[in-house]
């Protein structure tokens, strides 16, 4: 940003899964430097090697470009899938199928799955196969097997996914993997925990009780992909740290066509709640193979931008595609250009029921920044709280954030408008990253900036004092 205009900056933020494709430092640092902010580390794959080896060069790449980012470690979740056979089984509408754990296929004609469905699952219930391209419905449980009559013919292969829209998992999400990954996390430099198959808030709730155990400071972002996940939704916004719009299995788990509404309904309740919400899943897919994305893709990720989302997330476009930067870039272009000839504002619910001193001094600053056509709002923070709230009521100007805390300056990268400093508690921290921003060329003479502070710098909590400087 030193390059630019401190208002042409890109206000939706840009997560990247890490792969194959980018394991080494020199693609690491470019990958950040093309304008990713925060980096997605999937659990599901790879070693802890390997992931020590990324988490080096991210930090690394982050001190040397000057620019926080955002680690975000993504839980497996309950491996739901089928297990392993030879070649394909086709199935034919009314056929029976009988599902049982780790089951030999070729001995008893059972489809062996990687989860215990049994435990769960009951008559009347869905289940649907290979991302819903076989639907059957639960008849019986029995002895550990599960019968299902099909519903429609297809094929299915070996480890595709299981999709349960109707099953209570009653909190049983967090695999023993999840577990061993969360000590994993816990001592090293992760700075949000993504959370699979999330059904209810205790979901939520038995995951940070689990990170407290473990001394951890990371938040919690919750994977919204589930039909339970939708019913249950504003409750779980509430208790989460941040929301991930996991359109893939949401779209099999409810209706492919609800999914754009679900998306919308999502992030107007991150802004209600000041809650981050990104957006993820197919929206630079045709970037796996091709060094362009399709019309409808650039329209996918101008729409996030345009509903205000806080980010938009590359999963396989850079996880195992051919062009992971070039994606990247792309995704940069698209949401400088849609941001700037955005011709609808963003519209957020104002949480009414929050009348903490935080949001009003939030509402007081927003308010003061568009009467006096502000060039910047320049927010101490301890816990981010300060500039995330401000944040959700998607501002016209950028927000600086100057924390004390690199964790807090880490987790802002994925909030909106939102660019972070680390500096030593002072009481007059904000004035002074005022001063080297304009002595650095990012603002200039007559700019307006407001500033948030509090009495007692470096503690949470304490925003009181908002001033308005015109720079000379």
């Amino acid at each position: 940003m030193s390059q630019a205009q401190i208002d042409e900056f890109k206000r939706t933020k840009i997560i990247a899964t890490i792969g194959p494709p980018l394991h080494s430092y020199e693609a690491v640092k470019k990958l950040i430097s093309s304008g990713t902010n925060g980096v997605r580390l999937n659990f599901s794959h790879g070693t802890n090697e390997e992931r020590d080896q990324q988490i080096d060069w991210i930090r690394k790449a982050s001190e040397e470009l000057a620019k926080p980012v955002a680690i975000i470690q993504d839980l497996q979740g309950p491996k739901i899938r089928l297990g392993d056979f030879d070649g394909t089984i086709s199935i034919k509408k009314g056929e029976t199928l009988r599902f049982e754990y780790r089951v030999d296929f070729e001995k008893t004609g059972h489809l062996p799955t990687q989860y215990d469905l049994a435990k769960y699952v009951k008559r009347g219930e869905r289940i649907y196969l290979f991302d819903g391209k076989v639907k059957t419905i639960v008849t019986s449980v029995k002895d550990s097997v599960v019968y299902a009559e099909a519903e429609n013919s297809g094929t299915l292969v070996k480890r595709k996914g299981i999709n349960l829209p109707d099953t209570d998992f009653r909190g049983n999400i967090i695999t023993a993997k999840d577990k061993a990954d969360l000590v994993y996390g816990s001592v090293k430099d992760i700075d949000y925990v993504a959370m699979s198959f999330v059904q209810t808030a205790k979901d939520i709730a038995k995951l940070r009780s689990l990170l407290r155990s473990l001394n951890s400071n990371a938040k919690i972002i919750a994977k919204i992909e589930t039909k339970a996940a939708i019913d249950n939704l504003e409750d779980i916004v509430r208790e989460t740290d941040a929301v991930m719009i996991a359109r893939g299995d949401l779209a099999v788990e409810t209706l492919a066509e609800s999914v754009p509404i679900e998306q919308r309904r999502i992030i107007g309740l991150g802004l209600k709640h000041s809650k981050p919400t990104i957006v993820a899943t197919q929206m630079l897919a045709s970037m796996v193979d091709s060094s362009e994305p399709s019309r409808a893709e650039v329209s996918d990720v101008a729409t996030a931008v345009i509903l205000g989302a806080d980010c938009v997330m590359l999963s396989d476009e850079t996880a195992s595609g051919k062009y992971p930067i070039e994606a990247v870039k792309f995704m940069k272009r698209i949401i400088l250009y849609t941001q700037k000839n955005m011709p609808l504002t963003v519209s957020f619910t104002d949480n009414k029921d929050n009348h903490s001193r935080q949001a009003s001094i939030s509402r007081a600053i927003l308010s003061l920044a568009d009467s006096i056509e502000a060039k910047a709002i320049v927010a101490e923070t301890k816990s981010g709280a300060t500039a995330q709230d401000i944040a959700a009521k998607r501002p016209k100007v950028p927000i600086i954030a100057v924390t004390s805390d690199p964790r807090t300056a880490q987790q802002l990268c994925i909030v909106y408008g939102t660019k972070s400093y680390v500096r030593p508690v002072d009481a007059l921290a904000a004035s002074k990253l005022t001063d080297w921003l304009r002595k650095n060329k990012l603002f200039y003479k007559g700019d307006i900036i407001i500033t948030a502070s509090g009495k007692y710098p470096g503690v949470v909590g304490t925003t009181d004092t908002i001033k308005v400087r015109v720079l000379e």
